[in-house]
């Protein structure tokens, strides 16, 4: 068979980067990990091509081409998603779906021929088999989780490595804690599920042999659900790996804020490369954390935990949520002095929304609370339910609170707190290439020339690190750039 892969495209947001791809020559920040793995579990004799809509156009002549077409995605890429199904159909080429959307919603999607729900590992050898034979049904579904043992290497031919600016691995699913705004427990569960240490060296060496060099994302939802997996197994044979071919990649992934509880576990992460991390801080709010089950954050100085992990190497990205039933009347000022104070340059601020299938959603609809028009999409100002703080004054002050955060002036000010505390990983660098001059002088000309508002900053910025902190030029640089996406997509909220 002829099989299609189709990513939907991503409208611009917090996280797609979009105006941050001029700078770097690239077309989208991340490949489509999960369409990539699937290639890899169809059948080799197969012709297979991938259409990601965030790099490409999709043709009517890769439409014709395909018997079967394959699209996956996510709630914020539904618009997207649903204009290239009703192209597939007015050519009568067949669609067959998966992914976390469909799998939540799958009676919303009645034109697609064939529903893969839940995890591939599970239900798609059942469709294939039934395919073979002629007999396919509709919908294939499975209340059991996968063995991630089974998972293939991502089959990374299907793209242009140099269009994108990071690649994806995946070590685990699932999170042992279970904040209920989160859909991540209601899709893989509770229990940290991984991947054998050799099975996942093998993707990073095959993405090695592939010559990517550079950054990769863990997308692991929470990379350290399984500690004593990471600190026996994995963390020692991935620094070995790196050593042995001198750091080919530096690592970003998810964690919970108990990683700064664990000196042995920070260091071994550093030595392995990773120096970026996302946690979900949510709000400096004990009753509002309560109130979501975010126990892993209650009980604890979060700011010095913050600090923690700043020292230990990592840049830490933040999660912030405003909207919870306890959020006092000045939850925004609370949340902008707490951003500020613990350095957390890239806060993604977002209004509280339940998606369905979690505990949020069940406890809200149970109360007639819930609302229409879930767009995934937690930084657009939208609501999903009816919160108890009056809705016009709920968007105003996040509104407020996000132009502020990102106005430069407040914007590089937090840069400089952060370079007060970190202290980058002592692994090697590579040498500077033509490439990183070339991005230096378009970040310069770009922010400190050519750039209406906050030109000043930036070349204060600039100077202050020189003069104080001359070994993290290439991560203010990198921030500046992050900010003037964050204040794009601010300006647009």
């Amino acid at each position: 068979m002829k099989i299609l892969l189709i990513y939907p495209e991503f409208p611009v947001t917090f996280w797609s980067f979009k105006h941050v791809l001029g700078f770097i020559a690239k077309k989208a920040s991340e490949p489509p990990l999960g369409l990539l793995t699937i290639a890899s579990m169809l059948p080799a004799s197969w012709e297979k091509k991938l259409v990601d809509l965030n790099v490409d156009g999709l043709s009517r002549k890769d439409l014709l081409w395909a018997d079967l077409v394959f699209i996956s995605g996510m709630d914020i890429q539904k618009d997207s998603f649903v204009k290239t199904i009703e192209k597939c159909k007015s050519l009568g080429v067949k669609v067959a779906a998966g992914g976390p959307m469909v799998t939540q919603e799958p009676g919303k999607f009645p034109d697609i021929d064939y529903l893969i729900l839940n995890e591939a590992e599970q239900t798609l050898k059942p469709f294939l088999k039934d395919l073979a034979e002629g007999k396919p049904l509709r919908l294939y579904s499975s209340e059991e989780y996968a063995d991630l043992s089974q998972t293939p290497v991502p089959d990374w031919s299907l793209v242009r490595l140099k269009d994108y600016a990071s690649m994806d691995v995946q070590y685990s699913r699932g999170c042992p804690f279970n904040c209920d705004f989160c859909s991540i427990t209601a899709l893989y569960g509770e229990k940290t599920r991984v991947k054998q240490t050799k099975q996942f060296i093998s993707e990073l060496e095959s993405l090695y042999k592939a010559k990517w060099r550079g950054p990769v994302f863990i997308v692991d939802d929470n990379f350290i659900g399984n500690k004593r997996r990471l600190k026996t197994e994995l963390l020692p044979a991935l620094i070995s790996w790196q050593q042995v071919r001198n750091y080919p990649f530096t690592f970003t992934t998810e964690v919970s804020i108990n990683l700064a509880d664990d000196k042995t576990l920070m260091e071994m992460m550093a030595r392995a490369g990773f120096h970026s991390c996302f946690v979900g801080i949510e709000s400096p709010e004990d009753l509002s954390l309560g109130e979501c089950g975010k126990t892993q954050n209650r009980r604890r100085d979060m700011v010095e935990s913050v600090k923690t992990m700043q020292r230990n190497g990592f840049n830490i990205m933040g999660g912030f949520i405003v909207g919870f039933d306890n959020d006092p009347e000045d939850v925004f000022e609370r949340q902008a002095s707490f951003i500020s104070s613990s350095g957390i340059v890239t806060a993604m601020v977002g209004i509280l929304n339940a998606p369905l299938g979690t505990k949020l959603y069940k406890r809200l609809d149970a109360d007639n609370r819930i609302l229409k028009g879930f767009t995934g999409d937690n930084t657009d100002g939208s609501l999903n339910f009816l919160p108890k703080m009056d809705a016009e004054k709920l968007r105003t002050g996040y509104k407020n609170l996000v132009k502020t955060l990102y106005s430069p002036k407040v914007y590089f000010e937090r840069i400089k707190t952060f370079l007060l505390e970190y202290n980058p990983p002592q692994i090697p660098v590579n040498k500077t290439t033509f490439f990183d001059i070339r991005t230096f002088f378009i970040t310069v000309f770009r922010l400190g020339i050519f750039r209406r508002d906050g030109k000043r900053y930036f070349w204060q910025l600039f100077g202050h690190t020189l003069l104080k902190h001359p070994e993290n030029i290439g991560t203010a640089l990198t921030m500046a750039v992050y900010g003037y996406h964050f204040q794009k997509v601010s300006d647009s909220i």
